[in-house]
């Protein structure tokens, strides 16, 4: 599921997720959500999982500020919620879909926390180190990331996997199979440049840093950020 209004930007989180979770579009059903919501009764049992990226909307912006679209968004994935949370379906949702499920699980959500765009260092807890998805993973990780707001603090129902010092909820699961990041697994290099140029004036950071901001992201790898969403694709892939 994508929320990103921009061909571009969609198109290109799409394949990062395909290259990076090792998937071909043929076995993957895209739904560009910010175009009509997500469908009514969307049949789970067909799906292997869910991944959702992220999105230039945010949570905290008042009521009357969102656009319509937005405020369906927000009331599909609760109603999404109900039966993913329920019945502990696979789910891993990145940045924005962080911020959607750390809000159904009733934790705030505001731009106390946000990080600008960059390579950041993350730690994994001693609970993430226990996790499938984090097993035999170094302390402490590269990630790329970027974002006006984040959660308050770890959902009560959830368990925290990482962590930083710049904003303490970075990755929580709850229940065995619902997971969410702040950072973006499929995040790369190219993707972020792309993403740059695409929000330079949405506020994530100002105009004047563009070129300071690729030349970092550039220098940068994260192949553990991404590992994590090869494993979820391996871990539930039928």
């Amino acid at each position: 599921m994508q929320l990103r209004p921009e061909d571009d930007t969609a198109d290109s989180e799409f394949a990062a997720i395909l290259k990076y979770g090792g998937l071909e579009d043929k076995n993957t059903h895209r739904l560009r959500i910010e175009k009509s919501g997500i469908p009514e009764n969307l049949p789970l049992e067909n799906y292997s999982a869910v991944i959702v990226g992220g999105s230039p909307f945010d949570i905290s912006t008042p009521e009357s500020d969102k656009p319509a679209i937005q405020k369906k968004i927000e009331q599909d994935f609760h109603r999404l919620f109900d039966a993913i949370v329920a019945n502990d379906f696979p789910f891993l949702g990145a940045c924005s879909g962080s911020g959607l499920l750390g809000s159904y699980l009733g934790t705030p959500v505001s731009t106390r926390y946000g990080e600008a765009v960059d390579c950041a260092t993350v730690f994994i807890t001693e609970a993430g180190k226990k996790d499938t998805l984090l097993a035999g993973f170094p302390d402490r990780i590269s990630v790329l990331l970027g974002h006006k707001e984040a959660c308050d603090n770890t959902p009560a129902r959830a368990t925290l996997l990482m962590t930083n010092n710049t904003c303490p909820v970075q990755m929580f699961r709850t229940g065995k199979n619902v997971y969410a990041t702040q950072f973006h697994p499929e995040g790369d290099s190219e993707g972020f440049t792309l993403r740059i140029h695409t929000y330079k004036y949405h506020g994530y950071f100002q105009p004047h840093e563009t070129d300071s901001l690729i030349k970092a992201v550039s220098q940068k790898n994260t192949p553990y950020a991404q590992k994590i969403l090869r494993r979820f694709v391996r871990r539930y892939t039928r």
